[in-house]
């Protein structure tokens, strides 16, 4: 084999050139020199300077350097602080439950708007929200923080994140609907869902998810699995909870305020995703409907929805007291 030795002719001198055949054969020898284009080992140093022999590789087999790299760099800023916290309303006990109300929409989001009048859902419904809190302060019965005071806007998270953070015993999420059909009216309540109830149910979601979606609750230190199957018992409690103030709603409201034929619907609503908080989005009503747009959008149509609310506030606490309360022998 003849690998990487080889054999040549040795390099005569000019005047033996002509010598026999027989001598050439004898001038043959084994040269042990690399083939062309092997790259010497590093420990064998550089390659001799001068003219190109068959021991410098060729200039197709010498490594090339590596090129240039580039990298970009993109400023993220510092993470913004947490969101300032409301002030909470009413007897100074934190004892009494406490109330978180959020009035839905705001800022550079209006919501729905009402095609006969031009009121915009993010105006009535922190009319609404004002109004159901004064009414529950003066009950004396309950505490009261709002999501929003004013005219502002506030990702979906940051609503329910107020009342988890505030450590909330409810949460009231205020909205007004709009459909294309301007004969549909009447006021329903939502509570959570991974599967909505109906597709109107599904379409209403979709829309207000629009906006924007859960925090994660500190489990402390327990496993992954655990973790999971206490994140989802809360959750099935608080839904449950939830879906019996809904209920409740219904019935001490439905004096004060019209309800559609089937009120309690289930959706999956980002602001009821708060997995320790009871949470209900109360729709009061179409915009789209000029009646229900004119009872909204009227002081005596607000103090009855907040009247509605203020009763079911009540009992719905009294109920949770009195399931807590020692029972006497």
């Amino acid at each position: 084999m003849l690998s990487n030795k080889r054999w040549t002719i040795a390099r005569l001198p000019r005047h033996n050139r002509t010598m026999s055949p027989l001598f050439v054969l004898l001038a043959l020898t084994f040269n042990p020199a690399p083939a062309v284009g092997h790259i010497p080992r590093a420990d064998m140093g550089p390659p001799a300077v001068g003219p190109r022999t068959e021991l410098q590789p060729s200039a197709r087999f010498r490594a090339k350097p590596p090129g240039k790299r580039y990298s970009v760099t993109v400023p993220i800023g510092r993470p913004k602080p947490a969101l300032p916290l409301p002030a909470i309303e009413g007897p100074a006990n934190p004892r009494l439950p406490l109330v978180v109300i959020d009035a839905g929409h705001g800022g550079h989001d209006p919501g729905a708007l009402s095609p006969h009048s031009g009121k915009r859902e993010k105006d009535i419904t922190l009319a609404l929200a004002r109004a159901i809190r004064d009414d529950l302060v003066a009950s004396g019965r309950v505490r009261v923080a709002l999501t929003r005071s004013d005219d502002r806007f506030l990702v979906l998270e940051e609503r329910y994140g107020i009342a988890r953070r505030l450590k909330a015993d409810l949460f009231i999420s205020i909205h007004a609907d709009a459909a294309e059909n301007e004969t549909a009216s009447g006021a329903s309540v939502y509570t959570l869902s991974e599967v909505a109830s109906d597709r109107e149910a599904a379409r209403l979601a979709a829309r207000e998810n629009k906006a924007n979606i859960i925090n994660g609750v500190d489990l402390g230190a327990h496993s992954s699995d655990v973790s999971s199957i206490l994140l989802d018992l809360t959750q099935r409690e608080t839904m449950n909870v939830a879906s019996d103030f809904a209920r409740l709603l219904q019935r001490e409201a439905a004096d004060d305020v019209k309800f559609r034929t089937t009120a309690h619907r289930f959706a999956s609503f980002v602001v009821l995703k708060a997995p320790d908080t009871p949470s209900i989005l109360f729709e009061t009503g179409f915009i789209s409907n000029k009646d229900d747009a004119e009872f909204l959008a009227s002081a005596a149509g607000q103090r009855k929805v907040a009247r509605g609310v203020r009763n079911a506030v009540q009992v719905h606490f009294a109920r949770r007291i009195a399931s807590v309360a020692p029972k006497s022998p």
